[in-house]
């Protein structure tokens, strides 16, 4: 196997073994994976972060061990009692436009599906917040940085994995305000660059069609990815309801599944934002709550999992951990 090759041959046993014990797992559970980005190769600012090799050997043995599954059909099978053994349905959030250039040729070499969550107000040029943030770190000139609009203080940068770290210490410290307030934030910190921030990080229209035609599922992700029990009602609806008219009209398909941003109950969403999904006529719902779905799981707060190991054997271990954990 041409992405395993690098592989030693205690390890291909080890990843043999696991695939072989997963064979075994318990029926009727849909494990729902996450992921966002895919880098066509590793970021310097974040070496552990997922690149096209890693990502390529992760599809393969979803393939080989498992069942990959559009989310919808997914979803239906577990309500109906016909879900496959080691059903699993593979999900992307935010829009990346690497998830078009990078993920979507690897998942059509293995005919693996997937359904793309895309926050719509980043489309054809937008940057997220949190990547301003993020190359604004990467470009900072000098020995340090005062970060004293974002309500930190001076801090030390310098080679890149230090100036990832300070990066994801600046999200976690603005993530959770109202978004008006985060966007002041951010752009007063990105100001004082003399360069441009990249803004071809997310999809394009013409990208977003392109998963379409090649038989992917398109779900909404809000407009402008706000943390949702900051807004009041009226914002939280225009969020959700407007994200899904956007993503319709570029695509000409119904949208039927959404994904909360950040997703974890009652941190990020609650049960307001959760009864609008549903009310907006939305059949299916994902957050970022650690677990697998069974016959009991809420639709509209399906629980979705990331197994971050960094080789195959222990990656393929989390797997098999989560399908046979207690339902």
């Amino acid at each position: 196997m041409k992405a395993m090759a690098g592989v030693s041959t205690i390890a291909t046993s080890i990843t043999s073994l696991a695939g072989h014990l997963l064979r075994g797992a318990s029926d009727g559970r849909l494990l729902v994976l996450i992921y966002h980005r895919v880098r066509a190769q590793p970021d310097s600012m974040f070496p552990r972060e997922l690149h096209a090799d890693t990502f390529e050997w992760q599809v393969e043995l979803i393939k080989r061990f498992c069942n990959p599954i559009a989310l919808s059909e997914g979803v239906s099978l577990l309500e109906h009692g016909r879900l496959p053994p080691r059903s699993i349905a593979v999900t992307f959030d935010d829009g990346y436009a690497d998830n078009a250039t990078v993920a979507l040729p690897i998942l059509r070499r293995h005919a693996v599906p997937a359904t793309f969550f895309v926050a719509t107000g980043f489309l054809d040029g937008g940057r997220m917040w949190n990547d301003t943030v993020i190359e604004f770190i990467r470009g900072a000139p000098g020995d340090s940085v005062n970060l004293s609009s974002v309500g930190l203080g001076s801090e030390k940068l310098g080679p890149p994995a230090v100036r990832g770290q300070l990066a994801e210490k600046i999200l976690r410290h603005v993530k959770h305000l109202h978004p008006a307030q985060r966007s002041v934030r951010v752009e007063a910190l990105s100001g004082g660059l003399d360069r441009p921030l990249p803004d071809d990080l997310m999809m394009t229209s013409v990208q977003l069609r392109w998963l379409v035609d090649a038989g992917m599922e398109i779900g909404a992700h809000t407009v402008n990815h706000p943390i949702l029990v900051t807004l009041s009602d009226e914002e939280a609806k225009m969020e959700i309801a407007d994200s899904r008219e956007v993503l319709q009209r570029i695509t000409g398909k119904p949208v039927t599944s959404f994904a909360y941003p950040n997703g974890r109950p009652g941190d990020d969403f609650g049960s307001r934002d959760r009864d609008l999904v549903e009310s907006l006529g939305f059949e299916r719902a994902v957050s970022t709550l650690r677990g697998v779905a069974t016959c009991n799981s809420d639709i509209f707060q399906l629980p979705r999992f990331g197994p971050w190991g960094h080789t195959p054997e222990k990656w393929l271990a989390h797997l098999l951990l989560a399908f046979r954990s207690q339902a």
